[in-house]
This record gives structure tokens, C-alpha cells and sequence, in this order.
């Protein structure tokens, strides 16, 4: 019988916001980590969409403070490869039982995507205790994280895509988010243009509002 998943609600109690890190080269990887940092945010989920990411999980990893996952993970071999470069959390944007074997095997918390009851209930059914809601605003934003938590009281979700500084408080004040995920702080075009210093601006924005709200 396949093991159960790590618990993530330690993970997020501490880290609220998880910045979702598109990165094209890796050699940016600890400048963006220091940024984060700087800014208050501890945790950065690394995208496997680019050649670069595994190296920049490695890398970022290095970052004094931060807790570097691995995102945009589709299979069991991306998640070996991503724990062997150091990750320490996977995300998904669907759910994949090899990824989830993986991260029972190496004991490393793993947010699968979820639209539906039948996803969330594979999650459920496996352990996890907290399940990515992706994408947050077409999937129906806060009312139907609301209306999954009616059979599932017991699960936290982590709304991607569509979370922003507009709705921010609306979704990290409901009781059924554990955490929110986005790039508003960190996006693309701000790595690729080295504007370190400014990622480090809207972090701190984002997390200082995030600890007033949840005072």
C-alpha cells in the first residue's frame, strides 16, 4: 500500500505566501533568492517549465533563510530530480500518483492542483492535508474553494492563478486557505531585467500586508 503524504500545513503556517518563480537562467537564481528574502518572503516555488529550473533550485537553494520547492512538476522522474537538486516541496497543477509516491518516499510535502471533488478526494485519499487550488480565479475563485470545503472540512487550499494585490485579503482572511500563491512580486520580466531590488518592494508589501491580515 503506497505511503501517505507528508503533512504541508507546518510548511505553510510559517510561509503564507509561495511566489510561483519562473527563472531563464539560472545564474539569477541567488539574486532572487536574496530578494525574496530581503522582502520577508521565506519560500519560492521553482517552475520546471525552463531548462533552468532544476539548476536554479540548487542554486536558490544556497539562499541563507530559504526554502526552495519545486513547481510545474508533471511525473515521477521530474520529482526525483527535483528532490535530488534539493527541493523541498512539489507542486503540480493537476494530480499525478508518481509524484506523490516520490514525495512519500523522500518524506517532502506535495500540493497537487484541484478543480473538482473527484481531485480533491485522490489528494484526500492519499494523505495530504492541503491541495492547490489551480486556476484560482477560472476555476471559480473563493466561492468554490468554499463549496469544496463543505465535504472536505478537514482540507486547506492554496489558490493559484488569479490571486493578486486586489483580492489578496479576501482570499487569505477565509479560513479554508492555508497559504496563496502567485507572482504579482516576482514576475518573469523583473528576473530577466535583474530588478532585484524592486522584487524585494513588492515582497515586503505583500508580506507585511499578509501579517496585518492575519493578525
Amino acid at each position: 500500500m503506497p505511503k501517505n503524504l507528508p503533512d504541508a500545513l507546518p510548511f505553510l503556517a510559517e510561509n503564507p505566501i509561495v511566489p510561483v518563480v519562473v527563472i531563464d537562467d539560472a545564474e539569477d537564481a541567488v539574486a532572487v533568492g536574496e530578494a525574496l528574502v530581503a522582502g520577508g518572503i521565506c519560500c519560492a516555488e521553482v517552475t520546471f517549465r525552463t531548462a533552468a529550473g532544476p539548476e536554479a533550485i540548487k542554486k536558490m537553494s544556497a539562499v541563507e533563510g530559504m526554502t526552495v520547492g519545486a513547481g510545474t512538476i508533471l511525473n515521477r522522474e521530474q520529482a526525483e530530480r527535483a528532490a535530488d537538486q534539493g527541493a523541498k516541496f512539489f507542486v503540480s497543477p493537476g494530480w499525478d500518483s508518481g509524484v506523490a509516491d516520490v514525495a512519500a518516499e523522500r518524506g517532502i510535502p506535495y500540493l497537487p492542483g484541484v478543480q473538482t471533488a473527484t481531485e480533491v478526494m485522490m489528494a484526500v485519499n492519499r494523505g495530504a492535508t492541503v491541495v492547490k487550488f489551480f486556476p484560482g480565479g477560472e476555476a471559480g475563485g473563493l466561492k468554490m474553494v468554499k463549496a469544496l470545503r463543505g465535504p472536505f472540512p478537514n482540507t486547506a487550499f492554496v489558490p493559484s492563478g488569479g490571486v493578486n494585490p486586489a483580492n489578496l485579503e479576501e482570499w487569505i482572511t477565509d479560513p479554508a486557505i492555508a497559504a496563496v500563491s502567485g507572482s504579482w512580486m516576482i514576475k518573469r520580466d523583473l528576473i530577466n531585467n535583474k530588478e532585484f531590488d524592486k522584487i524585494t518592494e513588492l515582497s515586503k508589501e505583500a508580506s507585511e500586508k499578509v501579517k496585518e491580515l492575519r493578525k
